[in-house]
């Protein structure tokens, strides 16, 4: 019998038949449901359960031959108790295709069955429909079907059928809710919407799981599509291809190794222009012994910093992107896309020094006539230097950025000539050492005094020579006398110094290290002396011009040095870019870049020693080679030719060039793609292929301000600063990883230590100020302006980078550091709890209680905004999201700083509740509640929104918390607005705290409120010396530093006002009335208008009343005999007879004197406070018995009526405010 297409949904409980017996397979899915794209077995692409099956006899065609070369599908046959199957033949080819292992259960199970199996055709077994559920299958034959375009026509009814998986039972509605079935998994290897369409059937022994794999994989299909995973940008072949033809081609996988991808990029990339250009002078002016100590200095940076990479670069997969992706994706979007510009215009201005680097070989040492502009003098020759590089330096640029935009096919093909260069002329300056030891090369160096001269204007090392048995002056006496010798006016040091000629490369063997250890710093147009040779001293010489002497051009010192050289140690991250074309990242960026930085190292350390003990000091010294008609001095020092070395510098440097404006443009796209910096997006689009267009024009800008500097000793030291920071935040990115420990920091690279990378962030930052200061603070201020920029705009971005680790763990270490128990009253700040009302589109009904959050958080305290949703949790799930996704938004309009917690409770009543007892955490908990008044309780159907508002006061009484009702929110001022004048008055009739003055205090601090006075006003009662009050209160006031104006205001005690009494009336008799009638919806807003309007009426003319000495005896009522009697007939319910009650009745006293405290104060407030922006009020509390809550509600709507905007504050009892420091 066939097991076809998927797995069924076994019911025993249900007694259902088994679908083999039936006929009807049960499973999930229908036709063709796939196991996957791979088999993880290898046995061949999408191996169908089920396709072309065949049924009642039908043979498989002849391509179960190929079920170990390439299969198409594979089918499932069961093999019943009796035989090998129905309709199936005993001697076919099916019964040579090797069965699927049973278990040893099964083997039990089927022990004792009767039947050869294979033997031959059998007839079905009559007792299996019977046998129901039972009848699993316990043997399973594979058999091999070849995909056919027919559909398969030798398939059963058994295979055609499309199996349905069970529903709901019929009538009953598929009401799922979010809490039922199982979350799914989010992985780059999991692809929901193929699971949808496919079906993973794994065999009857994981039917526990069927449930599981709706949503999860199973661990061969993860494993499967783990191992086939890639997340490969779009390289430099993509490009090649994208270029040759328009066809989208399969990303193929990397090929690359260490050697190719890592250590050789890494080689190219550090050693570079310095070496050539700068070393030999490095050494003589720092000497050996200080060279030594910067290389080491430098090497080591770069080692930390290298070891600190491996370990990022090895905790998992890294995408194409380099360095910016692991330093974003280890400190976050800030520090990510601060660094990341750093290392983006270091790497511009990398290529702005490679440049300069090429134009100064060329017009130095390759082409000097080729100079556009010519110097007259002397003195102006370094000037005229400056123009031609920055001439040169431009059409070059242009020239280079014109190769970048044709395609970077042609760079990357180059880059190995360059490559090729750089070792070669490395190769031939160790020949060149070598050769010395023996056979040093003839370098004349000609010396006056002890002052080298340049090779300019003479070819003779002497004052006269010998010619026709006479004396004759030489081209070097007419440059320093101005007459014959007879006559001659000489220079006078050129006429007290002899004049010596010397080899200025000695060779290995001379012993000149000795006289090259120790440093010879200069100042700027210093002579370049040798070191003991005799010199007469001139005294008050005056340097003459145009004399040939080489002189120093700028002033050197230890850290300028430094600053010079470290460019020459960059390029480190060359492999960790490459990271998307690398066969192994986890294992060749560590292994390549270690070798590199050792390799590079060795040459550097090794060519301090060497060029120190070949070659003498003042050659050293002489940077642009003056002294040796112009020639490279490491060149001289080259075998077999200084054109070598001259060639090869040339070619390197160019390549080098090419390179930064290559990968500079395609970290600034990487950073505009992220999103974290709004303004740079425009730079992430390109051309069609994906090149970065934009990108390159504004490194084109860019990396022009650095030719236009000119000069190479002055760039260095800025490209320094930004390699030095990106290095310190790769080095600050591991030791943070490292200290915090987070789950998933686990590197493959382990010879690491939070102390090497804390040691190497201290050289880097050490590094920084030793080279530049002012470069440093200047860097410093870039990077601090990006980070605050990201910041205030909003970095959404979360990467789970070690800066949220790190907060998470300064946050849990500060609460933990928190008291539990209340702080101290000078430690008090309002930690607001926010009650938000939402609509039934959850929505915010008042947006402008976040306003007045915002305004007050000038005491910088913890925010909490809430909100309650009436509703089960499963089935108000979708809507709690939306919800809170609305209230974010909100808050972040409002600018309001906080955290949002949303509720689902059963009642509003219950949920208000729970957010007053549990929101917030640990010691950081809130202490007041902020809500809105409930402007319509009057006029709403059911009680329940006021009820809630008195319970929601007791909740606040009961747990010691502070309590602030808006009233008249929507009336509030939003952020943007600006009060110019108004006050903002407090009436302090009770003392609770000192809230009341603490609350203006801080909104005053807000823009909106800045302008505003502040008054204080309090009552008087009739035996209080107001004058006394008025004194002890500006007093009380000054020492809480609180700037007020102070008013007493005297309430002396009269009698109660027939309006008073009448108001107190009307309210008692609308409560019972409203409790003894069966009022409809229509009546009940219209009973509650006409008592509206009767009050209205009534306050009108109270001015006009005159105050009654006692209770009055009659007081027109609301309700008249006539209209009970209509009511009665009108409704005909039992218990209106009721009503007649009502004309005996009388108002309670205490409610009479509440409401005459309500109106009396309310009249007074009006009188001082009407015209003011602000109101602050005590808020009485609500009464024990919860019948009197009604009447709560309208003493407090007397005792607010007619002020715009009010702020009700009931304090939690303990002090806020104190007079001590």
């Amino acid at each position: 019998m066939l097991w076809a297409k998927a797995c069924p949904r076994w019911d025993d409980s249900a007694g259902a038949e088994s679908p083999l017996a039936a006929g009807e397979p049960r499973g999930r899915g229908g036709p063709e449901r796939r196991l996957g794209r791979e088999d993880p077995g290898g046995a061949g692409p999408e191996h169908r359960l089920g396709e072309g099956a065949f049924a009642g006899g039908a043979p498989p065609r002849p391509a179960a031959r190929k079920l170990f070369r390439r299969p198409r599908g594979l089918q499932v046959r069961s093999r019943g108790r009796g035989g090998a199957g129905r309709g199936e033949p005993g001697g076919g080819r099916a019964a040579r295709t090797p069965p699927l292992r049973p278990s040893p259960a099964a083997r039990r199970r089927s022990a004792g069955r009767s039947g050869a199996r294979g033997a031959g055709p059998t007839r079905p077994d009559p007792s299996r429909a019977e046998r129901g559920a039972d009848a699993m299958p316990t043997n399973f034959t594979v058999v091999p079907v070849e995909a056919r375009a027919d559909g398969g026509q030798d398939e059963g009814p058994e295979a055609t059928e499309g199996a349905e998986a069970p529903g709901p039972p019929e009538g009953e509605p598929d009401r799922r809710s979010p809490g039922d079935g199982n979350p799914r998994e989010n992985s780059p290897f999991i692809n929901h919407s193929e699971m949808e369409q496919e079906s993973f059937c794994e065999g009857k022994n994981m039917a526990l799981f069927e449930e599981e794999m709706d949503s999860n994989p199973m661990v061969s299909s993860l494993l499967n599509k783990l191992a086939n995973y890639t997340n490969l940008s779009q390289g430099v072949v993509e490009h090649e291809e994208h270029e040759e033809d328009g066809k989208r081609r399969e990303v193929k996988s990397p090929r690359m190794g260490t050697f190719i991808g890592v250590y050789l990029p890494c080689l190219q990339n550090i050693l570079g222009v310095i070496l050539f250009l700068r070393l030999t002078w490095i050494v003589g002016a720092a000497g050996v012994l200080e060279s030594f100590l910067i290389v080491f200095m430098c090497c080591t940076c770069t080692m930390l910093t290298a070891i600190s990479m491996s370990a990022i670069a090895t905790n998992g997969v890294v995408p194409a992107g380099g360095s910016y992706y692991m330093i974003s994706r280890s400190l976050g979007p800030e520090f990510g896309g601060a660094v990341g510009l750093c290392f983006y215009l270091g790497t511009t201005f990398a290529g702005a020094m490679y440049i300069l680097g090429t134009i100064e070989i060329f017009l130095t040492y390759i082409s000097p006539s080729a100079a556009i502009i010519q110097a007259e003098t002397a003195e102006g020759e370094a000037a005229a230097m400056l123009h031609n590089m920055r001439v040169y330096g431009t059409c070059t640029l242009v020239l280079m950025a014109m190769v970048v935009f044709v395609g970077v096919k042609y760079v990357n093909k180059l880059a190995l000539v360059f490559l090729a260069c750089v070792v070669l002329s490395i190769l031939a300056i160790y020949a060149g050492v070598i050769k010395t030891a023996f056979d040093p090369p003839d370098v004349p160096v000609c010396l006056l005094g002890n002052r080298t001269l340049s090779r300019r204007g003479f070819d003779l090392c002497a004052k006269v020579h010998t010619a026709n048995n006479g004396t004759m002056p030489t081209a070097l006496w007419r440059l320093f006398c101005n007459n014959s010798m007879s006559s001659a006016s000489c220079d006078e040091y050129f006429a007290q110094n002899n004049v010596t000629e010397i080899q200025g490369i000695p060779g290995v063997a001379s012993g000149v290290l000795l006289d090259n250890l120790w440093s010879t710093y200069a100042d700027k147009g210093a002579f370049v002396e040798r070191k003991g040779m005799p010199s007469v001293p001139v005294p008050e010489e005056s340097r003459a011009s145009g004399l040939p002497y080489v002189l120093t051009d700028i002033m050197t010192y230890f850290t300028m040095l430094v600053g010079i050289y470290f460019p020459s140690v960059t390029g480190i991250m060359a492999g960790s870019n490459r990271s998307g074309d690398l066969r192994d990242a986890q294992k060749s960026i560590p292994t390549g870049t270690i070798l590199a930085i050792v390799t590079t190292s060795f040459i550097y350390l090794s060519c301090i020693v060497l060029f120190g003990a070949c070659i003498e000091g003042v050659i050293l010294r002489d940077k642009f080679g003056e002294a040796l008609q112009g020639k490279l001095v490491i060149g001289m020092l080259a075998w077999p030719s200084p054109w070598v070395i001259v060639i090869g510098s040339f070619f390197s440097t160019c390549g080098a060039g090419l390179q930064s404006l290559t990968g500079a443009p395609r970290l600034l796209q990487a950073i505009a793609r992220d999103g974290i910096i709004p303004f740079l997006q425009v730079f992430g689009h390109g051309k069609a292929n994906g090149e970065p267009t934009w990108a390159l024009l504004l490194t084109a800008l860019i990396c022009e301000t650095g030719i236009l500097i000119a000069s190479l000793d002055s760039v260095a030291p800025i490209l320094s600063m930004f390699f030095l920071m990106c290095y310190m935040f790769v080095n600050l990115a591991c030791a943070v990883q490292t200290l915090l420990r987070t789950p998933n920091w686990r590197p493959r690279f382990r010879y690491y230590h939070w102390a090497l990378s804390f040691l190497g962030m201290s050289l880097c930052l050490a590094l920084m100020f030793i080279c530049s200061w002012y470069y440093a603070l200047f860097a410093m201020l870039i990077a601090g302006c990006i980070y605050k920029y990201i910041e205030y705009r909003g970095a959404e971005k979360e990467w789970g980078d070690g800066i949220r680790g790190l907060s998470l763990n300064a946050a849990r270490y500060a609460l933990l550091r928190v008291e539990h128990g209340p702080p101290h009253t000078k430690n008090w700040r309002p930690q607001v709890l926010v009650m938000l009302n939402l609509d039934e589109e959850q929505r915010v009904k008042h947006p402008r209680l976040l306003s007045l959050t915002t305004q007050l958080k000038a005491g910088k305290g913890l925010t909490i905004v809430g909100s309650v949703l009436e509703g089960t949790y499963l089935d108000k799930h979708a809507e709690a999201q939306r919800a809170e996704e609305n209230i974010r938004s909100l808050m972040g309009t409002e600018r309001t700083k906080g955290f949002c917690q949303l509720v689902v409770s059963s009642n509003l009543r219950d949920g208000m509740s729970h957010l007053i007892q549990s929101a917030g955490l640990g010691g950081m908990r809130h202490n007041t509640v902020l809500m809105a008044w409930p402007g319509s309780w009057k006029q709403e159907d059911n009680t329940s929104s006021w009820k809630n508002f008195v319970e929601t006061v007791r909740d606040t009484t009961a747990a010691q918390q502070a309590l602030l009702v808006a009233k008249n929110v929507d009336l509030f001022p939003q952020n943007q607005e600006r009060f110019s004048d108004g006050d903002i008055d407090v009436w302090w009739v009770v003392h609770d705290g000192g809230l009341l003055m603490l609350l203006p205090f801080l909104l005053r601090q807000h823009k909106v409120w800045r302008k505003c006075r502040m008054r204080i006003f309090t009552v008087a009662q009739v035996d209080d010396n107001s004058i006394q009050m008025k004194k002890d209160l500006q007093v009380f006031l000054y020492h809480l530093r609180i700037s007020a104006e102070v008013e007493v205001v005297e309430m002396v005690e009269n009698d109660i006002s027939a309006f008073t009494y009448e108001k107190t009336l009307m309210m008692e008799q609308r409560s019972q009335m409203l409790k003894q009638m069966q009022l409809s919806k229509t009546e009940q807003e219209r009973e509650a208008q006409l008592i509206h309007d009767r009050n209205t009426a009534a306050h009108s003319v109270v001015a006009t009343r005159t105050q009654a000495p006692s209770t009055p005896d009659k007081v027109q009522m609301t309700w008249t005999k006539e209209k009970l009697i209509a009511e009665k007939y009108k409704n005909k319910e039992p218990g209106v007879s009721g009503f007649k009650d009502l004309f005996s009745l009388k108002p309670n006293q205490s409610n009479v004197r509440r409401m005459h405290t309500a109106v009396k104060l309310n009249g007074v407030v009006l009188s001082k406070s009407q015209g003011a922006q602000l109101v602050l009020l005590n808020m009485p509390g609500p009464p024990k018995n919860r019948q009197g809550d009604e009447n709560y509600m309208e003493f407090l709507e007397v005792l607010t009526e007619g002020l715009d905007r009010v702020l009700l504050v009931r304090g939690s009892g303990r002090e806020v405010v104190t007079i001590y420091s």
